[in-house]
């Protein structure tokens, strides 16, 4: 079956773990017919959480698109994981979302992981629907529930609903928005509608109220009709919340017990009524700053959100319409790789399993499969049209380790899984780092790496294993010095003869002229591994030719490339010729490059060199009761606090740390935390390492070097 863009609403469902995502995503597909029994997580038989993995883990790691049919309309629903370390999921759902629908545990209240993913509902200005669920537990607090969203979240957070009999036995819930009393039966499913009793008409009638102010506020002529009649009709109630939603003005709140099917239809027909379709949403930003509308009748563009490898499939690529009509058979072109790709089957997605369409129209959501050069991020158009969709901007990495596989031979096979999970997966960072001659990987969180590795070992046949990754340190010079080397050899032959005078000094923007010496030539290189050398020819009277400055250059930056004391990269220094000597048959290139290599050395040992370490900006929030715990292992790691902030209900800690001391900084503070902490970090700066770690460093460089020999 086609959907019109204006029948289509796309839904993310967010929340912390355990706040019931899944189960609620299996109610409503119940509710609206699509599945004919409802399966469980512990039963291992949800339409989301379908693979081995999550059903070994017990909740969600991949994003999983559903669809429901309701009244006519389809409601596209994404489920997606709680837990941060698979924030990529969650930002490319939203991505396509027209409304996130934040679930929250009604005996929980607002948890650290609710807070992170508002901050994502926030940057994608998605509206927002917040549904309390489990208010069935014995241990349910709706009120507090609600109070902490509306402390977290603001006066906006309105409740539309609340459970009469909050707990065991709960069965009722009073819907201040149709002013009436849902009561289920035992086994949940469809409601009995009856009266608000009288002891809670005045709460209700305040509420709803309420909700009729908050929907004419949006519209001038609401607000007129609201001022005349004291109330809204049915239809202007509608517009209005339709408007108050659009603009954030509103976040509607709901309740229900998802594992007893009490509440999700009344939330789906909300969602069906209320919430806005794609039409109803701004137009997308495309990389070059322009606007694309979401017009079924445009050219044909579309936008791949996500791509999962499934065994015995292969690559299931999900994408979203963004204009036009996708048709089963069209051929499309990649605006990032100008490669061509056709589309022979197009499915509506159910989890795992998929019901074969023939086309989809602007704005709905769907999955193809042997797609051969299309990969997460990436815009495919109508022949002839050039446009690309501004691409997901995803978190940066939280965490890294280094990987080897059990053998030198097992290495091709182990970077070409690694590539192909990261193509998934766009949170998974694959570098080969010649400067530290290591593998290294990075991602979200020690269980996203474990993730990462348990699907290369079972699914691509090669094992692997996590070492502690170096640090990619610097070295630089404080002072000023001058010294110089004669390199001469002779082998029976022509011999070698090259003579360099060579001053090195600290070197930044800006800085004079070199004293005592005149320039004849000088060039600035930004190295590219970060920061600069500058080469100076300062030769008077021609004692070394020009032709060899090439040469002597091209020695210095070969020993910056593996300084002296560790073997790491050397920056910001500025290296002056000055004088030198040569020989009419026995100089060189060779012969100057090598008495260039052996002047830097020299020299640099006598100029007060400094080891460097890169330092990250660390946000760490929070749980207020485990805040001294957390204050304390910051200390072990020769943190400096820079700041500390109250963020709602959590508290925020601003620290510089080493990079060297954040090697499993994620398990350390999910472990001292129980759970109640999460950061994000951001590359600051170099700064010198402490004299006591330096000396260190360079007699474990000095001990691998004789080790090699």
């Amino acid at each position: 079956m086609t959907y019109d863009t204006s029948n289509i609403r796309n839904v993310v469902m967010l929340g912390h773990p355990g706040s019931g995502k899944t189960t609620l995503a299996e109610t409503m597909l119940f509710e609206s017919g699509g599945i004919s029994r409802r399966g469980t997580v512990q039963e291992q038989n949800t339409v989301s959480d379908y693979t081995d993995l999550e059903h070994e883990r017990g909740n969600s790691i991949f994003s999983t698109l559903m669809h429901d049919d309701w009244r006519g309309n389809k409601i596209n629903v994404l489920d997606t994981p709680g837990s941060d370390d698979f924030v990529g999921e969650v930002v490319s759902s939203l991505k396509v979302a027209s409304t996130a629908l934040m679930v929250l545990n009604a005996k929980s209240g607002v948890e650290v992981g609710t807070e992170l993913l508002w901050e994502y509902v926030e940057s994608f200005h998605a509206p927002c629907l917040f549904i309390v669920n489990q208010v069935d537990h014995e241990k349910a607090d709706f009120e507090a529930t609600v109070e902490q969203a509306k402390a977290r979240f603001g006066n906006k957070v309105m409740p539309f609903q609340y459970p009469l009999n909050p707990g065991i036995g709960f069965d009722t819930i009073v819907d201040a928005l149709r002013m009436v009393m849902y009561v289920f039966p035992p086994s949940g499913g469809k409601p009995e509608k009856k009266p608000i009793p009288d002891s809670e008409k005045s709460r209700v009638a305040e509420m709803h109220q309420a909700i009729v102010e908050a929907a004419a506020e949006n519209d001038e002529t609401l607000m007129e009709r609201y001022f005349e009649l004291g109330e809204l009709s049915e239809e202007d109630l509608t517009a209005g919340l339709k408007m108050a939603i659009a603009n954030h003005t509103v976040y509607p709140l709901f309740c229900c017990s998802a594992l007893n099917n009490m509440g999700s239809g009344r939330i789906m027909g909300f969602i069906n009524d209320v919430c806005p379709s794609p039409a109803e949403r701004s137009a997308v930003k495309l990389e070059d700053g322009s606007e694309l509308k979401m017009d079924p009748k445009g050219d044909t563009t579309i936008f791949i959100f996500k791509t999962h490898h499934e065994p015995r499939v292969g690559i299931i690529s999900y994408f979203k319409v963004f204009s036009g009509v996708l048709h089963a058979g069209d051929e499309l072109v990649n605006a990032d790789n100008r490669t061509a790709e056709r589309f022979g089957q197009l499915f509506l997605a159910n989890g795992k399993n998929r019901e074969a369409t023939q086309e989809l129209k602007a704005g709905d959501l769907g999955c193809t499969v042997k797609l051969k050069n299309s990969h997460t991020n990436q815009t495919l158009n109508k022949k002839g049209v050039d446009r690309k969709i501004d691409p997901i901007h995803f978190p940066n990495s939280r965490i890294e380790v280094a990987v080897q596989p059990p053998s030198k031979n097992d290495m091709e096979k182990l970077m070409k899984a690694l590539h192909a999970i990261s193509e998934e997966d766009p949170t998974l960072k694959v570098i080969q780092s010649a400067t530290l001659k290591q593998t290294i990987i990075e991602g979200q969180g020690q269980l996203h790496l474990d993730l990462v590795k348990h699907r290369i070992e079972q699914e691509y046949g090669v094992g692997m294993e996590f070492i502690r990754p170096r640090i990619p340190y610097r070295e630089t010079i404080t002072k000023e010095s001058n010294d110089m080397y004669r390199h001469k050899k002779q082998t029976g032959g022509a011999g070698q003869f090259a003579e360099v005078h060579m001053r090195i000094e600290p070197y930044h923007d800006g800085m004079p002229d070199p004293h005592g010496l005149t320039t004849r030539n000088k060039d600035v290189e930004a190295l590219p591994w970060g920061g600069e050398l500058a080469f100076y020819w300062c030769i008077v009277g021609g004692s070394i030719d020009s032709r060899f400055s090439s040469a002597i250059k091209k020695g210095v930056l070969q020993k910056m490339e593996e300084g002296p004391l560790t073997g790491s990269n050397c920056q910001d220094i500025r290296v002056c010729i000055y004088d030198g000597k040569m020989h009419p048959v026995d100089s060189n290139d060779m012969a100057f490059m090598t008495a260039s290599i052996q002047a830097f050395r020299s020299n640099f040992e006598k100029a007060a060199a400094q080891i460097m370490e890169p330092i990250y900006d660390v946000e760490i929030l929070c749980d207020g009761e485990v805040m001294g715990d957390v204050m304390g292992d910051l200390q072990t790691r020769r943190a400096i606090i820079m700041g500390m902030d109250a963020d709602g209900h959590y508290q925020k800690i601003m620290a510089r740390i080493p990079l060297a001391e954040m090697y499993q900084y994620s398990s350390t503070l999910r472990s001292i935390s129980q759970g109640k902490a999460k950061f994000n970090r951001t590359f600051a700066e170099y700064a010198p390492v402490p004299m006591d770690i330096q000396q260190r460093l360079i007699a474990e460089h000095q001990a691998t070097l004789h080790e090699e020999d």
